[in-house]
């Protein structure tokens, strides 16, 4: 076993490549070790790369052994190494960078339907044992489940990446954010303040359990967020957007980054001409892409299977019910290449996997952990997922997006004749059991006569999830993802998620503003 200060030095090169700023100077740490895959971690079929740590497959039997120790009847342990990076840029100065470094273990135990859990944030073998003796307290029986050898599983990788970014400098990285800052200010006279943040993120997760299973995964994740303020007379605008990925620095460089400046620039001078919206029920049709989040929000949760299993969710007794029209497929996917809520394994181990939820309107799967499977006798979807080792895995979202329908994304909008079409979400609010959602609509469009007309700004959406999914009657080619920084609160946990939309039309729906 590697020695107290080994694991400390390597604790400490693995989060180098860091900033700190002096004003107005900038001073980049010293050396860069890489974190996940090359040099951390032996080629040996009996080590992992939290042998870094001293952790061996030894100590992680005794470990199981000992959360099993009062009679559970399954547990697993999930260790985490995640090493966050941000830089940002504010009035043309890179003005502030930190850095974040986290280290623990989530012990787990079954029994029943009851769930013990500990973490601890020290990786030796006292304090493993420690947490799982917490743990173990779930059970109190003298019948005792012995874990199985482990045996190392391998999973797909939906994002490889060419240079991890424990080896990327922040020299390397200025040049990205000073390239935001200049597009957005040239884009546009008006706009007089632009603020850019870009992050990166290396998480290095391992996840062993009672079966025998042994499974790693190496999570990059990087993100950009761009906000400009613009003024003409005496009128302020305010608006951000974002890029995130599970990518490498390739991902926020280029047109990437172009885009996105510009984005962000061209919906700020945009809400000097808009207008607040019409009152009262009216049709809605939601924009490809960015409107997933009302997909995510109002329907994807309520498909989630600890809501269904508790009774919560309105679709707890409709599995194999039709809910929507035949144009609407929804899928929930943790192997789509690169994308932010993508997922090579979920965080009790099991690979990542594409689940359909509504096929041509039916009802087919909820989202299933190990403990929501177990109930309803059917196998896991790779769903369980935690914000870090701190808590236990929960059914949650990945990406959750609908396939494509067969109309024209104008014929869709042509149908309406007065109404409007939903662009820019803000936030939200949901109630799961009732399906009942508020969301803050930033900017969209009127529909007058079946054309998009004026820009307006300051809306909030009010409806059921479940009713506008059952009214969902033309469905765009037009299918996208939005490619922004999205992460879901569930539990108190937060996860990184994606979500996708084509043009639809969602009935009626009422709108309030400001003017209400």
């Amino acid at each position: 076993m590697r020695s107290e200060m080994e694991r400390r030095r390597f604790l400490k090169v693995a989060g180098a490549g860091a900033a700190v700023v002096s004003l107005p100077a900038l001073v980049s740490c010293g050396s860069r070790a890489t974190l996940l895959g090359k040099g951390t971690t032996s080629s040996g079929a009996n080590t992992t790369y939290f042998d870094n740590f001293g952790v061996s497959q030894a100590l992680l039997q005794r470990t199981m052994e000992k959360a099993l120790s009062r009679g559970g009847d399954f547990c697993d342990i999930f260790l985490q190494h995640n090493v966050q990076h941000w830089t940002g840029m504010e009035d043309g100065q890179v003005n502030r960078a930190y850095s974040t470094i986290d280290l623990g273990a989530g012990i787990r135990v079954l029994k029943g339907d009851a769930t013990g859990f500990a973490y601890c944030e020290d990786l030796s073998e006292k304090a493993l044992m420690s947490a799982a003796g917490t743990a173990a307290a779930v059970a109190d029986s003298s019948r005792l489940v012995h874990p199985q050898p482990l045996a190392a599983h391998t999973v797909a990788n939906h994002y490889p990446v060419e240079v991890p970014w424990e080896e990327v400098g922040t020299e390397r990285k200025l040049p990205v954010i000073e390239l935001a800052e200049k597009t957005a200010r040239e884009r546009d006279s008006r706009v007089f303040k632009v603020s850019v943040f870009l992050g990166d993120e290396s998480s290095h997760i391992l996840l062993v359990n009672s079966e025998g299973r042994l499974v790693e995964d190496s999570q990059p994740m990087a993100t950009m967020w761009v906000t400009c303020v613009a003024q003409q007379d005496d009128q302020i605008e305010t608006a951000s957007d974002s890029i995130s990925g599970r990518a490498d620095l390739s991902f926020v460089s280029g047109k990437n980054v172009t885009d996105l400046a510009m984005r962000t620039t061209d919906q700020v001078v945009r809400g000097f001409d808009a207008v607040l919206p019409p009152i009262g029920e009216m049709p809605v049709v939601l924009a490809a892409a960015r409107s997933g989040i009302l997909l995510h929000e109002a329907i994807g949760h309520p498909m989630e299977a600890d809501f269904n299993r508790k009774g919560i969710s309105i679709y707890a007794d409709r599995i194999g019910a039709k809910i929507s029209s035949e144009h609407v497929t929804i899928i929930d996917d943790a192997t789509n290449p690169g994308l932010r809520g993508s997922i090579n394994m979920d965080d009790e181990g099991q690979p990542g996997q594409k689940t359909v939820l509504v096929e041509n309107g039916v009802l087919r799967s909820y989202l299933h952990d190990r403990i929501s499977a177990s109930h309803y006798k059917t196998d896991v979807t790779g769903s369980g997922r935690r914000q870090s080792f701190r808590y236990p895995p929960v059914p949650r979202m990945r990406n959750t997006y609908m396939l494509d329908g067969p109309h024209d994304p104008e014929e869709v909008i042509g149908s309406v004749k007065n109404g409007i079409y939903a662009e820019t979400f803000s936030n939200g609010q949901v109630n799961i059991g009732a399906g009942d959602f508020t969301f803050y609509l930033k900017q969209g469009r009127l529909i007058e006569d079946g054309k998009l007309t004026a820009v307006i700004k300051d809306a909030n959406l009010i409806g059921n999830g479940p009713q506008v999914l059952a009214e969902i009657d033309m469905v765009g080619n037009d299918a996208a993802m939005m490619v922004g920084g999205g992460s879901c609160g569930k539990d108190g946990q937060f996860v990184p998620v994606g979500f996708g939309l084509p043009t639809v039309r969602a009935g009626s729906m009422s709108v309030g503003g400001r003017n209400a």
